[in-house]
């Protein structure tokens, strides 16, 4: 009998996994799907000569999370690469918003929109210099933070205290508009924070985009090399060189719970696993309270608190293989690993808004991956590995386009929405069409049928907007991975802190799991393991 079992082998459940070995416990990981990942997958299904990530290709936040240095993943075979520009935001004019790891260049660029702008930019980076390790520290840790909210505090008092936490609340239009007089630094704000499903009136979206912005210009937003799956396989290699185990293809239909404590799980053929000591749950929030776990365990409140959950948009993508590199009007955006397609914050709030009222966008705002600029490994030269993906409407309830799509994604309404994709990318780079050797849709069926938990495609476990966070997350008065059941942890991005591959709600499901167990032994291992900062390498650096 195995100390814990894990549900799930996405990127929370394996990183649990490892540090609960690393602990000293059994542990045995049982993952649905043919093989680990979740949506950190990667395959040549689009080209036998491309190498085209299923779901998540670029990682700020994996450079910048302490969890996944501890790790050391370097000594399982792990390496980084970066594209030469971080991000890029066209415009139909011509114009485009860099984002550089120098942040002198992204000032720069800034002061062509405006002049003064790139001071404004210079200040907001100042201002993350100040209280970024904080923050960082207290969305990586379990809520309530309370060591890193005391410094942060501190902090705060130095940097302005109530004037900056109103900055950071702030809708990113509005801190767009007063930060910075050109569109350059509105665009590079706005459109970080719509990597989420923040719209540009919403409130905190402008935290949300500095945070991803200053997460670009500080770690870049690296890939793996070889593909995302690289990073899975470095924590399977791991997982299994300690001793864990796993299970593929052992679908976890049921946690059973006697005496008020999850002792098992029982599979889809039947199976039961016990477990002596924890059960934690890479699932997401609804499957675990709404499937796996009979109601009559849970308090009564929770059915009704899981009735107002909100998930976060649903997700379209393609994926291409490309005979010759995206011919963008805008020069600058060529060796940009990420771009980002609207024309103007106007045109991000007008997709946002078509979403809100539940119409598939007629101009879908795209976010565009250059896999071969950021990881030549990834198809011949000359070539790109490509991707692109849009949000939907999780209740599609009309069109804003001519096609009348209803949200049935069959065949024709596929075939539809990549062209609508595509007709996007092409108002940025004319000519693109002609370059594309073969392509692979993702509609929001096929990325929740590759990963339960990527609901209607949801890529974040659940809508990051203020009233579904910290201690909100996943339902009011939870914010931690503790559930109503002794035994059973919650891991996955439904839980604080939520979406992004950076590992904090495995890690903090494991403290949690191993705190509840107990012994002076177990506690002091468990201590070592999460806090050792034996030398990893910095994904900051590598390629270009």
């Amino acid at each position: 009998m195995p100390d814990a079992v894990v549900i799930g082998a996405g990127p929370n459940g394996l990183v649990a996994a490892n540090l609960l070995v690393d602990a000293g416990w059994s542990v045995e990981v049982l993952e649905a799907q043919d093989e680990p990942g979740g949506a950190v997958r990667s395959d040549r299904a689009v080209h036998p000569d491309y190498v085209n990530d299923l779901g998540s290709s670029f990682y700020p936040l994996a450079a910048a999370s302490p969890v996944l240095a501890r790790l050391d993943l370097h000594e399982e075979g792990l390496r980084w690469s970066h594209a030469p520009r971080v991000l890029a935001h066209p415009l139909a004019d011509g114009r485009c918003a860099v984002l550089d790891r120098d942040r002198a260049k992204t000032a720069a660029g800034l002061d062509s929109f405006a002049y003064g702008d790139g001071a404004a930019w210079q200040n907001l980076c100042t201002v993350w210099e100040r209280v970024g390790p904080d923050l960082l520290g207290a969305l990586f840790t379990p809520f309530p933070p309370v060591r890193y909210a005391a410094r942060l505090a501190a902090r705060l008092r130095g940097a302005g205290g109530l004037r900056l936490a109103r900055t950071l609340l702030l809708p990113v239009r509005r801190l767009g508009e007063e930060e910075f007089r050109g569109e350059g630094g509105k665009l590079l704000l706005a459109g970080n924070a719509l990597h989420a499903d923040l719209a540009p009136e919403a409130a905190g979206s402008g935290g949300f985009g500095w945070l991803m912005t200053m997460l670009g210009q500080t770690y870049g937003f690296p890939v793996p090399v070889g593909g995302s799956g690289a990073l899975t396989a470095a924590l399977v290699s791991r997982l299994r060189r300690r001793g864990g185990m796993l299970r593929c293809r052992a679908r976890v239909v049921e946690v059973v719970v006697r005496g008020g404590r999850a002792v098992a799980v029982r599979t889809a053929d039947g199976e039961s696993v016990a477990a002596d000591r924890a059960v934690v749950a890479d699932v997401s929030v609804p499957a675990l309270y709404g499937e796996l776990v009979n109601d009559r365990h849970l308090p009564g409140h929770l059915g009704q608190d899981l009735r107002r959950f909100q998930w976060d948009f649903a997700t379209f993508k393609v994926d291409w293989a490309l005979e010759r590199p995206v011919p963008w009007a805008a020069e600058a955006a060529s060796s940009a690993g990420t771009v980002h397609l609207a024309d103007g914050v106007d045109a991000l709030t007008r997709f946002a808004a078509q979403l809100a009222v539940g119409d598939i966008p007629d101009r879908p705002f795209a976010l565009f991956g250059q896999m071969t600029t950021a990881d030549p490994s990834r198809s011949p030269t000359g070539t790109e590995s490509a991707w692109a993906y849009t949000h939907v409407p999780q209740e599609v309830r009309g069109d804003a386009g001519t096609d009348g799509l209803t949200g049935t994604w069959d065949r024709k309404e596929r075939e539809a929405m990549a062209e609508r994709l595509e007709r996007q990318v092409e108002r940025f780079a004319p000519g693109f069409r002609t370059r594309i050797l073969a392509r692979r849709i993702l509609a929001p069926p096929t990325l929740q049928a590759l990963d339960a938990n990527l609901y209607q495609g949801a890529i974040n476990g659940g809508t990051t907007a203020l009233h579904q966070q910290l201690v909100f997350r996943p339902v009011p008065g939870t914010g931690r991975p503790e559930t109503p059941v002794k035994g059973l942890y919650l891991a996955s991005a439904g839980a604080h802190p939520g979406g992004g591959v950076h590992g904090a709600p495995g890690a903090n499901a494991a403290r949690a799991a191993l705190r509840r167990s107990a012994s002076p032994t177990v506690l002091s291992l468990a201590q070592r393991a999460l806090t050792s900062r034996k030398g990893p390498a910095d994904p900051r650096q590598g390629r270009h």
